[in-house]
This record gives C-alpha cells, structure tokens and sequence, in this order.
C-alpha cells in the first residue's frame, strides 16, 4: 500500500534536497520502502495521503539502550517487551536493542537467547545489549553487586553462543582483568563493546578504544566525570573519533547545558538513550523492580529502593530530542542523535535514514517536535 506524506520538512536523508529547507518536501512509501523524495508541486499519487501541515518528517528513532516501558522490563520476558515496544513504539522508536541488567551468566544467556528468537520474528527488534555482568563494583548503579564478576573467556563465549548474533552491544569496565582480551573476543564476533559502569581513568579507556571498544555507555554517569588534571573517560571519548557516546538527555542524568556542549564538541557522535525503566510512559510513580532490585520512582525521577543511585529514567526519545532542541542543539543534529548515530553505532547504517531505496521507517512531527505518526516499512504502526 503506497502512502504520501506532504507539506513537511524532510530530515535524515543523506541526499541533499530543497526539502530539508522548506516545509513543501514530500515522501512516497511503497513496498515498505521510500520509492520518492522532492520537494514542491509535481507530487506522485498515492492511496493514502497524509498532510503533514508544515511539521517534519524524520527517520524511525532507534533506541540502542533502554530497559522496558509501560510498566513493564524487558528483564520480565516476551510479553513485557512487547508491552514496553509497544509504549516506545507510540513516542516514535521504531526499532529497539533490549537492554538486559546484570545477572548470572546462565540467567543472561537464556535472556540473550530469549532475544535472539524474538528478532527472528519481529524485525523492529534490533537484538539485545548485556549491560552487565563485566562492571566495576563501586559504580555499579542499579546493578546487584553481588551478580558483577570479571569477564573469563568461558563466560564470553556463553553469551556470545547463547546470542546467536544477535547481541548488539556489551558494556564493560575495561580496567577489570581479562577486559582487553573480552573486548577482541566479542568484538571478533560483531559485538559493539562500550566502557561503562567503570572507575577507568582517561588512559585505561584510550586502551580499550585500541582495544576495539567503540562506544561509551551513558557518558558521565557510573563512571569518573570531567576534572581538569584527570579528564577520565569522557574526554578520551570525545577525542576519539571511532567512539559513540550515549546521552541520556532526561534533565536528571546529565545537565542539559553540559549535552548542549557535547553535541557542540563531538556532535556526529551523540546517541540519545533513553535508559528507560518500566516507568516510562507510565506516568505513575510508585515501586518498579529493574532485574533484582527495588526502585521507587517519585516525580518521573526512578532511584534505587536501598542506595539512592538513579536507576534507569521514565524518558522517550521524543522527550529527549525536544529538549535537547529546547537547549539550542540544532534540530538536524538532534535527530541524527535518535535515528542515523545510535543505528551506526551497533552496525545498521541501513537504518536511521530516510533515503531513497531505504526502508520507510518514519515518523511525523508537528511543528512542536511532538508526535503526530509513526510508520514502519510504510505502515502506521
């Protein structure tokens, strides 16, 4: 079924075109593909025809790292996740990495191996993140201590096994023994490495880039900040043209002048995360549970049941992308942040992009970033 959406601005395409500047652009969905681009008079026809009354159509967002939504946790199995994609589906996700919490590695490799055959048959699922079990004991969040070991090469290879694939992305402490060699045994494989929950100084993390670590788990937080005679791994990060840094933009986790800065600094290379516990969307504060821990959430804001720290967020994409804007991050910018960088950074260029060929992942904003459509492969999802 073809569709046309006209009248808006179009973002994310790798072809330069007089639609990205003016709201008189236009696209043609067709076989769950974008078959036309242009801008002006001359549009093709179509059986649906949607007007986009001067707002922006956008590429789907793509979510690399996030825990569940809608009162449910990823942790908690197929029907959860559906729950949860389907709550970050509404805000214009369109595709998803299933973040998984720290666990035993039998635990996790079943979870990973859970994953693996829900991307087989649902494609909006991108594969799974093991955040966790590698992780440093004193910046370890809200993740059981008593669950965080060294990586081995026999706990490697399980998850790895267990993945079959589809594993996007691991996040590990590189300054743990055995973390170098993790990363070239997971890397070898396909696996995005990102440093994370780790005490690692600004040397330790350049070794894990060298090492073939490519990203950094939500920057500046479970890790050393910025100091100006010990620039820790964020500065190392934002030198490092290899590495993605993720940001979680909920005005809670990282100060929104300090993300405005970072995009300034290293914007091609800025993914907005949502991070998101089963809170999001759900606009109910009370107890959630993330993997085995109590989290009390109070006023959208989630934080350990025992402990304080702040666990996960309530944030969508389309949440953080307002407000990145709101802080005078350019809209362009912004929406690479939610669609093209994160789909690059765990090896989908396919994705994130509205080009011509490519698939028709899309989603309708209206002058005020909020979401008024969303496709997938060219049907309103």
């Amino acid at each position: 079924m073809s569709t046309l959406v006209h009248s808006v601005r179009i973002l994310g395409s790798s072809a330069v075109h007089p639609a990205a500047d003016s709201a008189e652009g236009w696209a043609l969905f067709d076989g769950g593909r974008i078959t036309a681009l242009g801008s002006g008079r001359g549009r093709p026809q179509a059986r649906d025809i949607i007007d986009g009354e001067g707002g922006c159509l956008v590429p789907g967002f793509v979510d690399i790292h996030g825990h569940g939504g809608g009162g449910a946790a990823y942790d908690d199995g197929p029907d959860a996740i559906r729950i949860a994609r389907a709550l970050h589906r509404e805000h214009g996700t369109t595709r998803a990495v299933i973040s998984l919490v720290t666990a035993s590695i039998d635990v996790l490799a079943a979870r990973a191996a859970m994953v693996a055959d829900l991307a087989e048959v649902d494609g909006t699922i991108l594969g799974s993140h093991l955040e966790g079990p590698f992780l440093d004991p004193g910046h370890k969040g809200a993740h059981n201590e008593a669950l965080l070991r060294t990586p081995d090469a026999a706990s490697v290879d399980r998850l790895i096994e267990a993945g079959r694939g589809t594993i996007r992305q691991v996040t590990l402490a590189p300054e743990l023994p055995g973390a170098e060699e993790a990363i070239r045994r997971f890397t070898g494989t396909g696996v995005t490495v990102a440093v994370g929950h780790t005490d690692a100084d600004a040397a330790t993390a350049r070794r894990a880039f060298d090492a073939g670590a490519t990203m950094l788990t939500h920057a500046f937080n479970a890790m050393p900040g910025i100091h100006h005679r010990a620039p820790g791994p964020v500065v190392a990060a934002l030198r490092d043209d290899r590495v993605t840094l993720e940001v979680i933009a909920d005005g809670v986790h990282v100060d929104i002048d300090l993300i405005a800065t970072m995009f300034a600094a290293a914007g091609n290379r800025i993914a907005l995360v949502t991070d998101a516990m089963a809170a999001a969307g759900s606009h109910l504060d009370g107890r959630y549970e993330l993997g085995s821990l109590g989290v009390i959430v109070t006023d959208g804001v989630a934080r350990l049941e025992i402990g304080d720290s702040i666990a996960g967020s309530t944030l969508t994409q389309d949440a953080a992308l307002r407000r990145v804007v709101d802080a005078g991050v350019p809209l362009a910018a912004a929406v690479a942040a939610v669609t093209s960088v994160p789909a690059r950074a765990i090896g989908r260029p396919d994705l994130g992009r509205l080009d011509l060929g490519g698939v028709a992942d899309a989603v309708l904003l209206d002058p005020l970033l909020r979401v008024r459509s969303v496709w997938i492969e060219g049907v309103t999802a």
